[in-house]
């Protein structure tokens, strides 16, 4: 069998390995990691220092590779092939690939050991530890990891500046002008910058502790913590031991397939000098990783340089830079009051779009970046301006998404020749979108300009979504199906815009899914308020908020269990089910519920189901918060709202997450100083982390958001579609939302607070309201004309000492 073996666990290396299981390689692949867990996503890292843990980060290891971690790899015999490791081990090797990556660069100034850098989970523990006993920090570099590092340090409550060598700040991304504006929004927030400055030394006190930083002229910072991230160093000490061709300035060197001076041994990712280049983001170096695993496999893919385009957010602020930063000719504007620089640089016959830079609008980012090189659509004032490069139709081979190489056609290919229609399903199939997420914009906009119609009409008989459906039920203040289908619509309806309708109905109006005209357009679990199983029986769900109940109620559960032959489940809600009910008994077995405090579980809605919750600070020595408190009062609040699919929540009295609220449509972690608040997650068939959405938040704040977060998915969202696929769909996506509920953006904060607050005063039991109305009761049969008798085509059969059913063979 081939030994394949990887020196280095980081993004490039987990693709590298992603790539050779796709590409069907045969032999055993090892890979030898430094660090103590496998490789994680170093573009989010930042969010681990406001809750994202590092399970949350981490990378799936592809089935079938072998990985040794924590391991130290020392020395490379080429002659025998074997690397050796710190622990006294020797590995065989076929083919060996280097993605040893970079260390940060820190320079060589007094104090400077005492220092923090700022590239690892471990870096950002030690930082975390650090920032608790202090007050201030300082950041030395002032580019993208720089400001994001400055971010952190803000984020722990730390007065922040920032020391960069040039004389504005991400030099590398933006110009002179760009440093200037994106200088006043980050002083605006309150953080010192310092440009023009470097470092002479790392001020320390007589007991070892860091006291500040000194500037060249003199100048004394005080911090007591301070953080180089002033640029990175590709780790190539192996390469060099071993003989193999490096750079003058480092760099392990490499052919345009990835191979090093010696033809059994390849280098990857920022460790490798490509074309005489260091390549330090995400997308060139999954597309090295790319290349290497087809040259291994016996392809003849070639490196031959990378769109080093970035689009970020940092400090709250937009920047953007494609193509070249310098032309003949530029066209710029500059509003210094709103805070926006956009500059596009062009060929002198101003034909050809060379590249551009944006600070504090990055708009024209996604419509613009695939014409850098090519022949400009527009003047270049319409596009940067007015927004003409929305409608542009890109070439085939214009790059959409740089960080997994993928370009126009290989978008329309995933619509014409596998039916894709949506953004998920392009992430899914072409990994477009799934890195930074900057190119999701164009992806929506491709699809509607793919030619396959990517109809927005909820069915035949509206030509709206469901989000427009509900706009027109809000606004014009329709009460029933009929009134909507006359004025909007046409027909009479079917089994998709019926029961989509009576959901925004119920959401809106909070009246009983079974009162009057709505009774018609329920599907069969909402008609008879209860989940139908395989052999046509229901399941009896009753709420049990926060998986709290007395032994009281469990007695009557078991009883009703008992009596009425049932099989009873614990559920990963925290909840108990009853299967096996005849239709004809369900009001029976409510009753019985409904009589002992019991109420409606909603497992036949879509609506809320659970609040899990872990016991918290009541009864565990590791809760921070009442979780179990919180998990109640929130179930009892979101009970019964019904909205585009059903929605999970969980709530976690620490960060050991136990009751893994990060699978949830929302869900809350505890910390010290109150909650975190993480959404649009969910299981299933494709399983999602949820994204942490606002951090330390009050009980009341955080009751506040959730409100905002629900009722915008729920007047939004098209039909059937979960938060998770809400989420990706919204342009803007997180940002978006977080702007919306959080910052008031569009106006409609005070809208969501009073549609929350009606549905919390109206709320009632169905199951309860259903008992005291005999018009509703009648149509608990399994036989319109034999009402007392009962399905005889039911059958049984005991497991387990339980029933499970006998279905037809």
């Amino acid at each position: 069998m081939k030994e394949l073996v990887v020196v280095g666990f980081g993004p490039a290396a987990h693709r590298l390995v992603e790539s050779l299981r796709d590409k069907g390689f045969g032999g055993r692949v090892t890979v030898i990691g430094e660090e103590p867990r496998p490789a994680y996503d170093r573009v989010r890292l930042t969010s681990y220092l406001s809750g994202t843990s590092a399970e949350d980060l981490a990378y799936e290891v592809p089935e079938g590779t072998v990985t040794r971690l924590g391991t130290r790899v020392t020395g490379i015999d080429r002659e025998a092939r074997r690397v050796f490791t710190a622990d006294g081990g020797a590995l065989p090797y076929d083919v060996l690939v280097l993605a040893t990556g970079s260390a940060p660069f820190v320079p060589p100034v007094p104090g400077a050991e005492h220092a923090h850098v700022y590239r690892t989970i471990e870096d950002l523990d030690a930082i975390r530890t650090a920032a608790k006993d202090a007050a201030e920090g300082v950041v030395v570099g002032g580019g993208l990891l720089g400001l994001e590092a400055a971010d952190a340090l803000r984020a722990l409550g730390l007065k922040t500046h920032i020391v960069e060598m040039s004389s504005w700040l991400m030099p590398r991304q933006v110009d002179e002008g760009g440093g200037a504006v994106l200088r006043r929004h980050i002083e605006g927030l309150g953080l010192g910058v310092h440009a023009g400055s470097g470092v002479r030394e790392v001020v320390v006190d007589g007991a070892g502790r860091v006291a500040g930083l000194r500037t060249p002229d003199g100048t004394l910072l005080e911090a007591q913590v301070v953080v180089f991230s002033a640029g990175i160093r590709p780790r190539d000490e192996l390469a060099r031991a071993a003989g193999l061709e490096v750079g003058e300035r480092g760099g392990v060197v490499v052919d345009p397939g990835m191979r090093t001076s010696d033809p059994s041994i390849y280098a990857i990712g920022e460790c490798a000098l490509a074309g005489g280049m260091i390549y330090g983001l995400a997308g060139p170096c999954n597309t090295m990783a790319e290349v290497a695993a087809d040259r291994i496999t016996g392809g003849s893919a070639t490196f031959t340089g990378a769109d080093l385009s970035t689009k970020l957010k940092l400090l709250g602020v937009e920047v953007a830079q494609f193509g070249a930063m310098t032309g003949a000719l530029d066209v710029t504007y500059m509003d210094p009051v709103a805070g926006v620089y956009k500059k596009l640089f062009v060929s002198d016959d101003a034909r050809t779009l060379l590249g551009g830079i944006c600070v504090g609008d990055a708009s024209p980012y996604a419509s613009l970046r695939p014409f850098v090189g090519k022949e400009l659509p527009a003047p270049p004032s319409d596009l940067l301006f007015s927004g003409a490069g929305a409608s542009l139709d890109l070439p085939g081979d214009a790059l959409v998404c740089s960080c997994n190489n993928v370009c126009a056609d290989d978008i329309r290919a995933a619509v014409a020749d596998q039916g894709v229609t949506d953004v998920p399903g392009l992430k899914a199939c072409t990994r477009a979108g799934t890195t930074c997420g900057s190119c999701v914009p164009m992806l929506k906009r491709l699809l509607e300009q793919s030619g396959v119609e990517v109809g927005k009409a909820l069915c035949e008989h509206f030509g709206h979504s469901r989000a427009e459906l509900f706009d027109i039920v809000r606004v014009r203040g329709i009460t029933t199906f009929s009134q909507l289908i006359a004025e909007h619509g046409q027909g009479r309806g079917c089994d998709v815009c019926k029961p989509a309708v009576a959901s925004i109905l119920a959401s809106l109006h909070n009246g009983h899914v079974l009162e009057g005209e709505r009774a018609a357009l329920q599907d069969t679990n909402d008609a008879f308020l209860a989940n139908i199983q395989k052999n046509g029986t229901y399941s009896v769900v009753p709420r049990i908020p926060g998986g709290e109940i007395t032994p009281e109620k469990l007695i009557v559960i078991g009883e009703v269990a008992r009596d009425f032959g049932l099989y009873t489940k614990i559920t990963g809600g925290q909840r108990i089910d009853l299967f096996g009910a005849r239709v004809e008994q369900l009001p029976l077995i409510w009753r019985r519920l409904v009589d002992a405090g019991f109420e409606s579980g909603h497992a036949y809605g879509k609506a809320l189901r659970t609040v899990k919750s872990c016991v918290g600070s009541t009864w565990c020595r590791y809760g921070v918060q009442d979780s179990v408190g919180l998990a109640i009062e929130l179930e009892l609040r979101y009970r019964g709202l019904r909205s585009p699919h059903k929605l999970k929540s969980a709530v976690s009295g620490c960060a050991r997450e136990c009751a893994e609220a990060r699978s949830k449509d929302f869900g809350i972690i505890a910390t010290e100083k109150g909650w975190n608040l993480y959404v649009a997650g969910n299981g299933g068939f494709q399983p999602r982390h949820a994204d942490l959405l606002a951090a330390d938040l009050s009980t009341e704040e955080l009751i506040r958001t959730i409100d905002r977060f629900l009722m915008y998915y729920v007047r939004t969202a098209d039909r059937l579609q979960r938060t998770s696929a809400w989420l990706e769909s919204l342009e803007g996506g997180l940002d978006h939302l977080r702007e919306v509920i959080m910052e008031d953006s569009l106006g409609i904060c005070a809208d969501l607070d009073a549609q929350m607050a009606h549905h919390v005063a109206t709320y009632a039991d169905e199951w309860s309201a259903t008992l005291d109305d005999p018009d509703k009761l009648r149509r608990f049969v399994s036989f319109v004309n034999a009402p007392g008798v009962p399905d005889p085509s039911i059958v049984f059969e005991r497991e387990r000492g339980q029933i499970k059913p006998v279905m037809a063979r």
